[in-house]
């Protein structure tokens, strides 16, 4: 049955995702970055709506409050596909830090780069470092928050948190803004390269605000709250 209910969810998703994307391309010449994301968290809360209707796997969030009405940066832990889809949807402008390689998809790249991304060459760590310094700062100065996945690749549960790298701290201590960890178990359900999803709640968790003037602590910080999250949830 929960081979049937991924088939269906699956056939969805990837029907839905090229007039979503296309809707994207065309009107990019016309209208602001924000408002093409606003149509893409359009598209995305349908596609998580279904989802919860098919695949049975809702969610639960905590600590909403503490998302701030300024730009922020947004870290968290990386499971799979899920909190890259949900993430987006938190805060409007915002600007993920993605491979290089997504914008070359068909369709969903292209989408994806008229919402302007920041996007690097893995193999290059020292150069997409400062990339995301550079660009990430003129985003925030420019009302956009950050979404940054520091552990660098997804991870399964099983697996723990991996080392996180500090561009979040250099973000925030340069440009003094705060980040706001986020933790979640999406991995126990929306598994990463799994066909089958496994029906469940997902386990949401906003942490308050960080500030701070050391990149190195507040790197630090984000990672021990996401840590000692992540042993309760997963």
């Amino acid at each position: 049955m929960q081979t049937l209910r991924s088939l269906l969810f699956n056939l969805i998703l990837y029907i839905t995702v090229i007039p979503a994307s296309l809707a994207i391309i065309l009107l990019f010449p016309f209208v602001k970055t924000i408002f093409l994301q606003s149509i893409a968290s359009y598209w995305i809360n349908f596609i998580l709506a279904s989802l919860k209707f098919i695949c049975k796997i809702s969610w639960d969030v905590s600590g909403i409050k503490n998302i701030p009405d300024k730009p922020f940066i947004l870290v968290s832990n990386h499971q799979g596909a899920w909190e890259s889809f949900f993430l987006q949807t938190m805060c409007i402008p915002s600007s993920s830090i993605i491979k290089r390689e997504l914008l070359y998809i068909p369709f969903f790249g292209w989408a994806l780069a008229c919402l302007k991304p920041i996007h690097l060459k893995r193999a290059k760590k020292l150069t997409s470092l400062k990339k995301v310094i550079k660009d990430g700062s003129i985003k925030l100065n420019e009302g956009t928050s950050i979404i940054i996945f520091p552990e660098g690749t997804r991870a399964r549960p099983q697996k723990g948190l991996k080392s996180f790298s500090n561009s979040c701290g250099l973000l925030s201590a340069n440009n003094n803004v705060p980040i706001v960890p986020v933790c979640h178990n999406s991995g126990l359900y929306w598994k990463n390269r799994r066909f089958n999803k496994k029906s469940g709640q997902i386990k949401v968790r906003i942490g308050p605000p960080i500030f701070g003037n050391s990149p190195k602590d507040l790197t630090k910080e984000a990672y021990d709250w996401i840590a000692a999250n992540f042993k309760e949830i997963n």
